[in-house]
């Protein structure tokens, strides 16, 4: 048990994160949040047994619908109906974005794998999730905030060697057509670079920063700003290497 004075100490950190984050969303339509300040967050959220939830990073298919033609990126995919009170997984559904959004990948509905029930079920995803709809809704003026967020889900690993470079963003500088991002590093192996910069609507870069370890997070205002990640490339080719995120987007229903 804790004592009620650690309580506190703990309430009062986690409302100071929301805060910080929430001023610096405001300012600059994204935030950087280091891990220390993620896992506090995400603590508060009944976060758990983060090793079974990162090692299903090990279990994704392959990605077969990149039209560049590479076989680096797996994934998984889930949707779920987010409010305070409750989140509810949806039925498996295919991954959309029009050709205004992605000009490499848009157009066509794209069937991935699912998330594991148990992933789904996670209480680092439930965190998580949990998380983001507090910060969606915070920033939301109160008339255009939906009852219910649609959020989506996916699972990424991309992977590079030593003829192949590693791309997080194919489609290159972008946004997604949502309402809010959530960018959660689960682990990088082996790998250098991975940028990620952030540029306001008329192209001028705003902000860059690496995900380096586990919790490093971003979280984006889809409507104000686009963002992209440098390729990676293997620091020792001959070993495996890959960069592993969690990402969460959220849009009116």
């Amino acid at each position: 048990m804790t004592r009620p004075e650690e309580d506190l100490t703990r309430a009062a950190l986690t409302g100071a994160a929301l805060t910080g984050i929430e001023a610096t969303t405001r300012d600059s339509f994204f935030a950087h949040i280091p891990a220390k300040q993620m896992h506090t967050l995400l603590d508060s959220y009944g976060m758990a047994d983060w090793e079974s939830f990162a090692s299903s990073w090990q279990r994704l298919g392959v990605d077969v619908y990149m039209a560049d033609g590479g076989r680096y990126r797996r994934r998984r995919h889930a949707t779920f109906a987010l409010s305070d009170n409750s989140i509810v997984r949806k039925k498996h559904q295919p991954h959309y974005q029009s050709r205004d959004y992605n000009t490499l990948n848009g157009g066509i509905e794209r069937w991935f794998d699912p998330v594991e029930k148990r992933i789904g079920d996670h209480p680092v995803m439930r965190a998580v999730l949990s998380l983001v709809n507090r910060l969606a809704t915070d920033l939301t003026p109160e008339p255009e905030r939906p009852e219910t967020w649609h959020a989506e889900v996916h699972q990424f690993r991309i992977e590079a060697g030593r003829e192949m470079n590693g791309h997080p963003t194919p489609e290159g500088l972008h946004r997604d057509g949502v309402d809010w991002v959530l960018v959660l590093m689960v682990r990088r192996e082996n790998v250098e670079n991975g940028t990620t910069s952030i540029h306001d609507l008329q192209g001028n870069e705003v902000g860059s920063f690496t995900l380096t370890g586990p919790l490093d997070a971003a979280f984006v205002n889809d409507h104000m700003v686009y963002h992209g990640v440098t390729p990676i490339q293997p620091i020792d080719p001959n070993l495996p290497a890959f960069r592993d995120v969690l990402v969460v987007t959220l849009r009116h229903q």
